[in-house]
């Protein structure tokens, strides 16, 4: 079991930054690949990035490339998510998630654990 509880989320103006953190509870947080997804209002919930156990691999969905950058500390239970020339677009609350499955893994049913949720809102 691993329990996930994002932070780091608020309102920023476009072109901003942010970055977000998730802090995973269980001693095998190393052995998960970590995702970020997000979901919009009226919106389905949508793949952001992914990173691999060794954080050798990184995934990310083609409206963010460039923009956003994961990363994990195992050491820390911890996955990032640093965001940076943000769009209105990207308002949404964003989701942690933990999966056991390895390689490119971004369908939401991949995942076995979520979060409850971060709420970013950029400003146009």
């Amino acid at each position: 079991q691993v329990h996930l509880v994002e932070s780091g989320g608020g309102l920023v103006q476009a072109g901003g930054s942010l970055r977000l953190s998730c802090v995973a509870s269980g001693r095998t947080f190393s052995s998960y690949t970590m995702g970020w997804f997000r979901q919009a209002p009226g919106k389905e919930r949508e793949f952001v990035a992914a990173i691999s156990w060794s954080a050798i691999s990184t995934y990310y969905a083609d409206s963010v490339k460039g923009r956003f950058t994961i990363s994990r500390d195992n050491a820390k239970n911890t996955v990032y998510l640093q965001m940076n020339s943000l769009k209105p677009e990207d308002t949404a609350v964003y989701f942690c998630a933990a999966s056991y499955l390895s390689g490119s893994v971004s369908y939401r049913y991949e995942y076995d654990y979520w979060g409850q949720g971060t709420q970013v809102t950029v400003s146009s």
